[in-house]
């Protein structure tokens, strides 16, 4: 099976082309928020230099959030267009579950975090048990002393995502020795670790649904708080 998977829950834009037996090829890039603009280039790229056809692909991984709203559209519309236009297997993965898998071994518990704005975070909170990686806090948003108040509890958390850089200071106040951190070619979510969970998860036979599938934003968007608050009206 191969797997063309993506990435734009952050402001990297990530492709992978990954398969049972390897990573063929992955693009990553971290420079300006454009995913609307390169993710089609960057997929056209990695198909070419892998000397690899759509033809060839079975699946088609994204990134279903949390994240930045506009960035997880692109990731998602993309993928499902790709997928009812060439009858392809559509999986979603979890940004922050990336983000662990990413961490290898690490012996203790993994806090992913992304930025949710005024000193929120989503997050959830992942541990290797004999070598499968293991969700033991579901998907939330919480405020960064909430979270911390949460972590008092663990001898060791490694922390990754892009609020990583926003709440270092408190972290290392509040942990001290006991909070570790990512490198930063695992900071953020990569296509290729989309890839090799999507291949887990269709062995268990865990795919995902175009029509009914919408992004995990948690939060609604500032544009959605600004106009109920405008208006007066509750979207649901």
């Amino acid at each position: 099976m191969k797997v063309l998977a993506m990435d734009t829950s952050s402001s990297v834009a990530t492709v992978s082309i990954v398969s049972d037996e390897k990573v063929e090829g992955e693009i990553y890039l971290n420079h300006k928020m454009q995913h609307s603009v390169i993710l089609f280039p960057m997929i056209e790229k990695l198909l070419d230099i892998t000397e690899n056809k759509l033809d060839d692909i079975d699946i088609i991984a994204v990134s279903g959030g949390p994240g930045s709203f506009t960035g997880l559209r692109i990731g998602v519309a993309a993928a499902k267009g790709i997928v009812q236009g060439a009858n392809k297997i559509f999986i979603t993965v979890s940004s922050l579950e990336a983000m662990a898998y990413q961490q290898g071994d690490f012996e203790g518990v993994i806090c992913p975090i992304m930025d949710a704005l005024r000193d929120n975070v989503y997050t959830a909170l992942y541990q290797f048990k004999e070598g499968e990686l293991t969700n033991i806090m579901s998907i939330d948003a919480l405020h960064i002393d909430e979270l911390l108040d949460k972590l008092e509890a663990y001898d060791r958390v490694l922390f990754c995502g892009d609020a990583v850089s926003i709440h270092i200071g408190r972290i290392k106040d509040r942990l001290k020795e006991r909070a570790y951190f990512s490198t930063q070619n695992n900071m953020l979510p990569r296509a290729s670790s989309i890839g090799e969970i999507a291949l887990k998860k269709y062995r268990k036979g865990e795919v995902s649904d175009i029509y009914t599938f919408s992004p995990l934003y948690i939060r609604k968007s500032q544009a959605e708080r600004e106009y109920e608050k405008r208006t007066g009206e509750k979207l649901e």
